[in-house]
Formats: C-alpha cells, sequence, structure tokens
C-alpha cells in the first residue's frame, strides 16, 4: 500500500495543475500581508474605534497571529476550489488517459488502488494547508512580528495571551485538514462516476455553491435539512478562537464530517469494485 501511494503522490506531482493551488495560496497571502502592512493600522483602529474611549490598548495587536487568523477567514471558502483541481482528477484522470485496463491489469486489487488514490488526495489537500499555515504565519511573524491575539466574537473583543495561542492554530488548522478533505472525498467520489476531469471539479463546486446558499437563506423549508450540509461545519475551526473553547460543538463537527469522507470513499470504491472497464 505504501508503494501504490508513494506511485500516486508522484502521479499528482507530475501534473502542472497540482502546483496551482500552492502558487495560488502564495500569491494570496503575500498580496493581503502586503496590503495589511499598508491598512492593517488604520483597520484595526477603526475595528476598536467604540472601546478606544473607554481602554487603552498597549502592546502589538497588529502582529503575525492576527493577519494568519484573518487570512484564515479570507482564504476557507476558496481553497476547496483549488482542491478540487486535484481530487476532481484522481479516478476520472486514468480514464481520461485511457490507463484503466492497465491499471486493472497489475497483481493488486480494486480495494488498494482505490484506497491508495484517496489516501494520495487526502496527503495533497493536508499539504496545501499546511503550505497556508506556514506561509501566513512564518511570513506574517517576519513582516509583523508577535503578540496577543485580537478577536471580535459577537461583538465582543477577547484578547489571547501569547502563551494562549499556537496550540489554538495547530488545532484549527488541524480542523481545516478533515474539512477540506471532506472536499477531496466529494471530488473524489464524483471523478469515478465520469471520464472527464472538468465535470466533477465544477460540481463540486456547484454542489458547495448551492449548500451555502441554502444554509444563509433563512426558510422554513431548508431548517430540516441544513443539519446535514457538511458546508454548516466546514468552519467550526473558528470554534478554538472561542473564549471558552466549546470542545462538544468542535466534535460533533468532526464526526458529521469524518461521516462524510468515509461514506463517499465507501461509495466510491463500492462503485469502482463494480466499474466495467472494457467498455
Amino acid at each position: 500500500m505504501f508503494t501504490l501511494i508513494q506511485i500516486e503522490l508522484y502521479k499528482i506531482f507530475r501534473k502542472w495543475r497540482s502546483y496551482i493551488g500552492f502558487i495560488a495560496i502564495t500569491l494570496l497571502v503575500v498580496i493581503i500581508q502586503v496590503a495589511i502592512s499598508y491598512e492593517g493600522a488604520r483597520t484595526l483602529k477603526f475595528a476598536t474605534r467604540s472601546l478606544q474611549q473607554s481602554f487603552v490598548f498597549v502592546g502589538n495587536f497588529l502582529n503575525g497571529y492576527l493577519v494568519s487568523h484573518i487570512i484564515m477567514n479570507s482564504l476557507y471558502i476558496h481553497i476547496p476550489f483549488l482542491v478540487t483541481l486535484v481530487a476532481g482528477d484522481l479516478m476520472s484522470g486514468e480514464a481520461t488517459a485511457g490507463t484503466y485496463r492497465m491499471l486493472i491489469a497489475r497483481p493488486v486489487s480494486r480495494f488498494n488502488i482505490v484506497t491508495a488514490k484517496f489516501i494520495a488526495g487526502i496527503i495533497y489537500t493536508a499539504l496545501l494547508i499546511i503550505w497556508l499555515a506556514a506561509l501566513s504565519m512564518g511570513l506574517g511573524s517576519i513582516l509583523f512580528g508577535t503578540g496577543e491575539l485580537l478577536t471580535l466574537q459577537s461583538s465582543v473583543l477577547v484578547i489571547f495571551a501569547r502563551g494562549d495561542i499556537l496550540w489554538r492554530f495547530a488545532y484549527a488548522y488541524a480542523f481545516a485538514i478533515v474539512s477540506m478533505s471532506v472536499v477531496t472525498a466529494l471530488a473524489f467520489f464524483l471523478s469515478a462516476l465520469v471520464e472527464n476531469s472538468i465535470g466533477p471539479i465544477i460540481t463540486t463546486m456547484a454542489i458547495i455553491i448551492a449548500f451555502i446558499i441554502i444554509s444563509a437563506i433563512d426558510v422554513s423549508v431548508f431548517h430540516s435539512i441544513k443539519p446535514y450540509l457538511f458546508t454548516n461545519y466546514m468552519a467550526d475551526w473558528k470554534s478554538f478562537f472561542n473564549k471558552p473553547t466549546d470542545y462538544s460543538t468542535v466534535w460533533n463537527s468532526l464526526l458529521i464530517l469524518g461521516i462524510h469522507i468515509f461514506g463517499l470513499y465507501g461509495l466510491t470504491l463500492f462503485l469502482f469494485s463494480r466499474k466495467d472497464i472494457l467498455t
């Protein structure tokens, strides 16, 4: 299995589209941080204007931690598209290249083939999030330094001490890997249904956009289905920046996201195990 995963990772990083996500994240993070370096102080002053008459803010609040938090909020909705560029090609790419028969002819089971591709897709997704974390926090710390983290929660200003920040980011990014893995699993499942990569990419994004719209519309018809939409739980990494941290919400979200991941993986395995590659 380890060898199969290595082969699938080689296939992924051999294609130029696999680097689009890393390039896009790099450019966006740099642009956002440069923009904040010019306008950040003014923005922070505007956000805390109602409190400045009662409190005196002392310290470096415009720091790498705050910038990383802003970037995570800004890019989170865009990362699924970058993930689908690769995940939507994992299975359909074999059909497009006409290599399904060659793949099945190897002395490995279909279970191992699907599992290796799925794990490779998850690893790619994790690397994308890790790159976002390393770049935003690393470059942010260099440009802005470190300090306390200031966040706004339901009109309440919360300030986290320096020693109470890094573990929150670590858990938040780990949660982000799980939530983005749902996108990977969905695109992976759809790629097993067709023979062209464009379909799974577009369909995955269409489903995500549709779910987000349904969640945002306050209509009684949608209330019964909202709890089953995975998009409702993808942003619950923000719970780690609540005071106190609501672990019950986190575990509930992880459970639901995990059910989606393994459910979509199971469906893909079921379909591929019965796939007729001779026609």
